[in-house]
C-alpha cells in the first residue's frame, strides 16, 4: 500500500481483509518518525518502552502518562501518513473510568490516532467503554511487560494448551467488545497463527511468527544500538545496509514480504 492518505484503524482491517501485511515499529521523538514514515512503516507505536532505551530505567513501569503525551506529541509532529499508536502507562487503566480519562488526555494532548492496553479479561469493560467514545484501541496479549514481575520475567506465553487456550479466548473476547487491533507478544508461532486466523481485526506480532499481519519492533533493537543482549525475535537490520533509512526501508519490505520474522526468530 502506497501511504498518499492518513492510515487509520479501517485502512487496517482493509489491508487485513486484502491479504496486505503491514509494519510497525517503536518511535520516541521527531527525528526517527519522519525517517520511519519515509520508510513506508504503517504504524508508529510510541512504546513504554521508552522507560529504557530512552530513560535507562530497569523496566517499563515508572513511565508516566505526562511521558507518553511528552513523547507521543513529538513523534505526532513528524509521523506524516503513519497511523500514531501510544501505550497506556503502567497503573494507567485500573478502571474504565480512568482508562477513559488517560486515553482521552493521550489522543488530545499527545495527539494519539489509537492506544495500546496489555491485559485480556482484566480489560474487556475498559475496551469495551473506549470503543463507545470513539478511542481506537490495540489490546496487548502474550507476554505483558508491565506485568513482568507477576509473570517471573520475560518468558514466552502460551506454551501449554490451557494457556493458549484461554489467550485465544481473550482475542476473541476483545474483539467483541470493540478492539480495532490486537498485538502478540512472545508466543509460539502456532499460538499466534491461531489467533491471527480466528479475528477478523488485524493482529500485530513480535517474538510471535511470521503468520500474523504484522510486525513490529523497538526501533533500537532493530538498529542494533540497544544495550546488552538483543532479543531473539530481533534483527540488526543496520548490519546490510548502508544507512539507517536504508535499515528501516528493508525492515518494513522484510515484514510485508513475509521474510521477517524467520524459524530463528520465533518460538
Amino acid at each position: 500500500m502506497v501511504m498518499n492518505s492518513a492510515i487509520t484503524a479501517q485502512t487496517l482491517k482493509q489491508m487485513k481483509a486484502q491479504g496486505e501485511r503491514f509494519s510497525c515499529l517503536t518511535a520516541y521523538d521527531a527525528s526517527f518518525a519522519q525517517r520511519i514514515a519515509e520508510a513506508g512503516v504503517e504504524v508508529q507505536l510510541v512504546g513504554d518502552s521508552l522507560g529504557m532505551v530512552i530513560q535507562g530505567e530497569e523496566s517499563t513501569l515508572p513511565v508516566s502518562v505526562d511521558d507518553m503525551i511528552y513523547h507521543c506529541r513529538s513523534v505526532r509532529r513528524a509521523s506524516g501518513h503513519s497511523l500514531v499508536m501510544v501505550d497506556m502507562p503502567f497503573m494507567s487503566c485500573t478502571n474504565p473510568a480512568q482508562a477513559l480519562e488517560n486515553a482521552g488526555r493521550l489522543m488530545k494532548e499527545g495527539g494519539a490516532h489509537m492506544v495500546k492496553l496489555e491485559g485480556g479479561q482484566s480489560m474487556l469493560e475498559a475496551v469495551r467503554l473506549l470503543s463507545i467514545h470513539g478511542v481506537p484501541v490495540c489490546s496487548h496479549l502474550g507476554l505483558l511487560p508491565q506485568s513482568v514481575h507477576k509473570l517471573g520475567g520475560y518468558k514466552v506465553q502460551g506454551r501449554d494448551h490451557e494457556a493458549a487456550d484461554a489467550i485465544l479466548a481473550d482475542a476473541k473476547a476483545l474483539e467483541a467488545v470493540g478492539a480495532d487491533v490486537l498485538l502478540l507478544e512472545c508466543v509460539p508461532a502456532t499460538l499466534a497463527k491461531r489467533v491471527t486466523a480466528a479475528v477478523a481485526i488485524p493482529v500485530i506480532g513480535i517474538g510471535a511468527g511470521v503468520d500474523c499481519d504484522a510486525q513490529v519492533l523497538v526501533v533500537y533493537d532493530m538498529l542494533g544500538i540497544t544495550p546488552g543482549k538483543r532479543p531473539k525475535f530481533s534483527k540488526n537490520f543496520l548490519l546490510d545496509a548502508n544507512d539507517i533509512p536504508e535499515a528501516l526501508h528493508n525492515y518494513a519490505q522484510a515484514v510485508k514480504s513475509a521474510t521477517f520474522p524467520t524459524e530463528q526468530q520465533s518460538f
